[in-house]
């Protein structure tokens, strides 16, 4: 087979980064693929544009908005000129664009692994009820408001502290009555409603990341504990682990959703109670330490979408540890030049 080009976006390797570069590398360590990584960033000051033993060509895209005309046309361009057989949306943000023109990105010959729509609307924090009944787990006392007197209502039953949780982006801790007002307004501001107030129930944060196949499968599952957070909530640390009510928590995930695609649940575990705290429809930053340990999803599914044999083992070894690091990297100003004036680089 010729070399295959992979898109990657989300290259944005900063303190609260993307899932590109971990992408990226774990495409990188199948040694039995022929493989280009091309960035697709949008901004010139992702690191991740000059991050060339990863990514070896980077092109600045535009925002996805709208109909989506301008990116579309762009990502034609870099099909034409350069080449692009397979692309990895990594942000949340893209996805539902891409899932809408999910049949336009394949007539342009670029293969796609993703969600249906029905499938993406589950990571609403407003959906998770759903998902929570469906595959018999728990979910923290949770309230759906669209209105201050709801809101307050929820506060009320809910009690301090108390997170409040926008439906798709952003959550906060709050302590006190105001401050919890403070990031209602906040968050009705930014994305609107429904708001969401969710009692804070303890335990072990432990998240497990996998493809489903689509037909209630999966090309694999990985869990981690998270021993350390930076200030934005990032893991910084964390520990491989084989809690079976979490693995089995996520294969009845796919069983009942039939999800198509890379996912990540984030969940409270105090012993077997498991408690649903959020579902992210694609590679999470640390997904590299599963490929680290055996299990590299991203690999996997390129082979599935072009046809060729992957495997779906799931076993790994618990107690390895996963540690994050900041690195300085110096290179030449004509590259950023090049990346604002040409729009892609080397």
């Amino acid at each position: 087979m010729d070399q295959l080009k992979i898109g990657v976006s989300g290259i944005n390797a900063i303190d609260n980064p993307g899932p590109g570069i971990g992408v990226a590398r774990s495409v990188k360590e199948d040694k039995d693929l022929d493989t280009e990584i091309v960035g697709l960033a949008y901004d010139a000051m992702e690191p991740g544009v000059y991050m060339d033993w990863v990514v070896d060509k980077s092109f600045l895209i535009p925002y996805p908005s709208g109909e989506g005309d301008a990116y579309f046309d762009r990502l034609a361009y870099i099909k034409e000129s350069h080449g692009l057989d397979v692309l990895i949306p990594n942000l949340d943000a893209e996805l539902p664009i891409y899932i809408k023109h999910a049949k336009k990105i394949e007539e342009m010959g670029i293969k796609t692994f993703l969600p249906t729509m029905e499938q993406f609307k589950l990571r609403g924090k407003d959906k998770l009820a759903d998902i929570a009944k469906s595959t018999g787990i728990e979910l923290p006392e949770t309230h759906v408001v669209t209105s201050m007197d709801k809101f307050l209502e929820a506060l009320d039953e809910t009690g301090l502290p108390v997170m409040i949780k926008g439906a798709f982006y952003k959550a906060y801790r709050a302590f006190t009555t105001n401050e919890a007002i403070g990031y209602y307004h906040s968050l009705v501001a930014e994305w609107g409603y429904p708001v969401i107030v969710q009692k804070v129930v303890t335990g072990d944060e432990l998240n497990v990341v996998g493809v489903g196949d689509g037909e209630g499968g999966s090309l694999g599952l990985f869990a981690l504990k998270k021993m350390s957070v930076t200030s934005l909530g990032k893991i910084w640390t964390g520990v491989s682990i084989k809690h079976e009510a979490m693995l089995e928590t996520a294969s009845k995930f796919l069983e009942t959703s039939k999800w198509r695609g890379p996912f990540e649940l984030e969940c409270i575990v105090d012993g077997n109670d498991v408690y649903l705290v959020e579902v992210n429809p694609r590679f999470p930053a640390w997904v590299y330490f599963a490929t680290g340990v055996g299990i590299n999803l991203p690999s996997r599914m390129i082979r599935l979408c072009c046809g060729m044999e992957f495997s779906r083992e799931t076993e790994y070894e618990a107690g390895k540890l996963f540690v994050r690091y900041s690195y300085e990297l110096v290179t030449d100003m004509s590259r950023f030049q090049k990346a604002i004036t040409r729009g892609e680089t080397p």
